[in-house]
C-alpha cells in the first residue's frame, strides 16, 4: 500500500464523527473562502476568559520565580519541584473538566499557556503538552466511559504523569506494522512487546498503549508501575534536553479489560482524532518560540552597532527582523484562531489543526535561524558560556535545537502533507472517482473525468472557467482587504490547479508527492494569511494600526512564498530528483563517498535495547 493511500485509510479512522460546523480550511481548498466560518473569530465566554487569563498570570509568576530555564538544560532534567509546583497550579489538568478535578480551560488558554512556557523552557512544555495532548486525558475526554473517567482523570488534574506510546523501533508513521501485541486473557489484557521515543515515558504514572489485539489496533491505560514494564534507557536529542524520553519494554504485562479504552480495534481512530485537538500544543509553543526571538532581535539589533550604524538598520538585517516579526504575529493568530475553533461546538478542525501545526513548526524554525544569523557569532555561543565572559546569555542556539524536533513530532512534516492532502482534497477525490484508481480502467477514467467536470461546474462554476464569481466585500477589512481578496482568489485558482493535477496525473497523482505537497502548502499559506486579517481586524480596537501594519507585512511576504509554490507546480525538477535519488539508493554515485570517514557508533540501522536496568523514575 502507498504512503497516500495509508493516508486515505487512516483518515477514514478519524472520519466518523457528524460535524455541525464545517470546515473552513476544507472549503478553501476546494475554492471557497467561507470567511464567515472564522469571522467573527469564535469568543470565549467572560467567566472563563477570566479564569483563563488568572491562570496564564499565575503561571507567569511561577516560571519567573522557580524555574531556572539554563539549569534545566545544563543538568538536563526537570527539577521535581517543579514539577510539583506546576501541578499545585492546576497545570496538569488545564482542560480536564472540574468535575474531575481539572480547571476545565478553554483550548485557548491551554494554548497560550504552553506559549508562555514554550517561550521560557520548551522542555517543560513538552512535557505539559505529551500529558494533556495525546497522553491519558485527551483520549479519555473523547472515548473514555464514565468510569474510565472518574478513575483516571482527577489523578492526571493531581499531577500524575502520563504518556503516549506508538512509536516501535522499527514502526514510524506506519502504525500498520504494530508490533505490541495485547491478548485477551480472562478480565486482563496480556501486553508484549516495545515502544520507542516515549516523551514522559520515564517518568509517568500512566500510559496510553497502542497494541494490536488481533488484525486490528486497540488503546488501553495501562499503570506506569505495573509488573512487566521496564524502561530500558532514557534517551538524549539535540534538544530538549529535560525531557523524559525513553524505551519502554512490555513483558506479559496484564492490563485489567476495564482499561481498554472504547472498543477493540478502534486505537487508531483514537490516536488520530486524539490528534485533531492534541497537535494544538505545538503551534501554540511555537508561536513563543517566534514571538521571543522578535525580542531578541530587537533588542540586539538596537545593541549592536557596526559601520556607525545599528545592525538593525542595515537592510540585509532588517530584512530579516521583519520576517520574524511578521511571522509572529501570524503564527499567534493561526494558534488562537485554531484553539478557538476547537472551542467550538461540533466544530470540524481536523484540517485546521493539522495546517497548524504543519506551518508553525517551519516557520518558527525559519525566524529562529534568521535569529540565530542575526546574532552571528553569538547565536552560535551557548548561553553559558556567553554568561561566563561577561555577556548576556541568550538561548539562541538552544531555542534553535529545541524546536527543530517540532517538524517530527505528533507527525512529520511529510506526512502532515500527506493527511492534509487527502482530507483537504477529499470532495476533489470524491467527484474525480476512478481518475485516480490505479486499477481502473483508461474507458473507466475518461468516464471519471466527464463526471468531475461537471462535478465542479455544477458546484461552482467560476472553479473551472476562473470567471463568473462574485467577489467578496471585505470593506471592513481596510488596508487588508486586498490580501483577502488575494487569498478568495487563490483558492480558486488552487482548486482548479488540484482538478487539473488530477486529470493530468490520474492514478499516479497518489506518487506526486512533491505536486501536493506544494497544494498543500499553498493552503497553509492561504489560512496564515486569513488569520493573521482575522486577529488584526481584532485587535485594532485596542492597539490601533499596528497590528494591521504586522498583518499586511506578513500577507505581503506569504503572496511571495504563494506565487512562488505555484510556479513550482508546473517548473520543476521533481521527475530528474526522483530519478537521481533512486541512481543514488542504487550506488551509482558511490565515487562521493569516497575521500571521507564515516564517526557513526557501529550497530544495527534498527535494533532493540538488550538487558540493563529499569531507570523508570517517580517524581517525588
Amino acid at each position: 500500500m502507498s504512503e497516500y493511500a495509508k493516508a486515505r485509510e487512516l483518515g477514514e479512522q478519524a472520519r466518523e464523527q457528524e460535524w455541525t460546523r464545517p470546515s473552513f480550511a476544507k472549503q478553501l481548498f476546494l475554492g471557497d473562502l467561507r470567511l464567515d466560518l472564522v469571522h467573527p473569530v469564535p469568543s470565549v465566554p467572560d467567566e472563563a476568559a477570566k479564569r483563563g487569563e488568572e491562570f496564564v498570570r499565575a503561571v507567569r509568576r511561577y516560571l519567573d520565580a522557580h524555574v531556572d530555564p539554563a539549569r534545566i538544560e545544563r543538568d538536563g532534567v526537570i527539577p521535581d519541584e517543579v514539577v510539583k509546583g506546576l501541578a499545585g497550579l492546576g497545570a496538569f489538568g488545564i482542560t480536564i473538566g472540574e468535575e474531575y478535578g481539572g480547571l476545565g480551560l478553554p483550548y485557548l488558554y491551554y494554548c497560550r499557556a504552553l506559549m508562555l512556557v514554550g517561550s521560557y523552557c520548551p522542555a517543560l512544555a513538552t512535557l505539559l503538552s505529551a500529558h494533556q495532548s495525546i497522553g491519558v486525558p485527551q483520549p479519555l475526554k473523547l472515548f473514555g466511559s464514565e468510569e474510565q473517567k472518574r478513575e483516571f482523570l482527577p489523578r492526571c488534574a493531581r499531577g500524575e504523569i502520563s504518556a503516549f506510546l506508538l512509536t516501535e523501533p522499527d514502526v514510524g508513521s506506519d502504525p500498520a506494522r504494530l508490533s505490541t501485541t495485547a491478548v485477551r486473557d480472562g478480565e486482563a489484557y496480556v501486553l508484549d512487546g516495545v515502544k520507542l521515543w516515549t516523551t514522559n515515558g520515564v517518568v509517568a504514572d500512566l500510559l496510553v498503549v497502542m497494541a494490536r489485539t488481533g488484525k486490528k489496533i486497540s488503546a488501553f491505560v495501562v499503570e506506569g508501575d505495573s509488573p512487566g514494564i521496564t524502561v530500558r534507557r532514557r534517551n538524549a536529542f539535540m534538544g530538549l534536553r529535560g525531557i523524559e524520553n525513553g524505551v519502554t519494554e512490555f513483558s506479559q504485562v496484564r492490563v485489567p479489560a476495564k482499561n481498554l479504552i472504547g472498543r477493540e480495534g478502534e486505537g487508531l481512530k483514537i490516536a488520530l482524532t486524539t490528534l485533531n485537538t492534541g497537535r494544538l500544543s505545538l503551534p501554540a509553543s511555537c508561536a513563543g518560540h517566534a514571538k521571543w526571538a522578535v525580542k531578541i532581535a530587537r533588542e540586539w539589533a538596537n545593541a549592536r552597532v557596526q559601520w556607525g550604524r545599528k545592525v538593525g538598520e542595515h537592510e540585509a538585517v532588517a530584512t530579516k527582523i521583519a520576517f520574524i516579526a511578521a511571522t509572529a504575529y501570524a503564527l499567534e493568530a493561526v494558534s488562537d484562531l485554531t484553539a478557538r475553533l476547537a472551542d467550538g461546538e461540533g466544530s470540524d478542525i481536523r484540517i485546521e489543526a493539522a495546517l497548524a501545526k504543519l506551518y508553525a513548526t517551519e516557520m518558527s524554525y525559519q525566524a529562529l535561524d534568521e535569529l540565530v544569523q542575526i546574532r552571528g557569532g553569538r547565536g552560535y555561543e551557548t548561553a553559558e558560556s556567553l554568561a561566563a565572559r561577561g555577556e548576556r546569555g541568550v538561548p539562541a542556539e538552544q531555542m534553535l535545537r529545541d524546536t527543530r524536533i517540532n517538524r517530527i513530532f505528533e507527525g512529520s512534516s511529510e506526512i502532515m502533507r500527506l493527511l492534509i492532502t487527502r482530507e483537504a482534497v477529499d470532495a476533489h477525490l470524491t467527484a474525480a472517482g476512478e481518475l485516480i484508481n490505479p486499477d481502473s480502467s483508461r474507458q473507466e477514467r475518461a468516464q471519471a473525468l466527464k463526471r468531475a467536470g461537471r462535478f465542479y461546474a455544477r458546484w461552482l462554476p467560476s472553479l473551472v472557467t476562473g470567471a463568473g464569481h462574485l467577489p467578496t466585500a471585505f470593506s471592513e477589512f481596510g488596508p487588508l482587504a486586498t490580501h483577502l481578496r488575494f487569498v478568495e482568489r487563490t483558492s480558486r485558482k488552487l482548486a482548479r490547479s488540484t482538478f487539473y493535477g488530477m486529470s493530468r496525473w490520474q492514478g499516479r497523482l497518489e506518487h506526486k508527492q512533491a505536486f501536493l505537497g506544494r497544494i498543500v502548502d499553498i493552503g497553509a499559506e492561504l489560512f496564515a494569511m486569513t488569520a493573521a486579517c482575522v486577529k488584526a481586524a481584532e485587535d485594532e480596537g485596542d492597539l490601533g494600526r499596528r497590528p494591521l501594519e504586522l498583518a499586511d507585512t506578513f500577507c505581503r511576504q506569504a503572496r511571495r512564498r504563494v506565487d512562488t509554490l505555484f510556479d513550482r507546480l508546473w517548473d520543476n525538477s521533481d521527475d530528474h530528483d526522483v530519478r537521481l535519488a533512486r541512481y543514488v539508493l542504487d550506488g551509482r554515485y558511490s565515487f562521493l563517498e569516497e575521500g571521507i570517514l564515516d564517526p557513526s557508533i557501529e550497530g544495527p540501522w534498527i535494533g532493540r535495547p538488550e538487558g540493563g536496568e529499569n531507570v523508570r523514575r517517580k517524581i517525588r
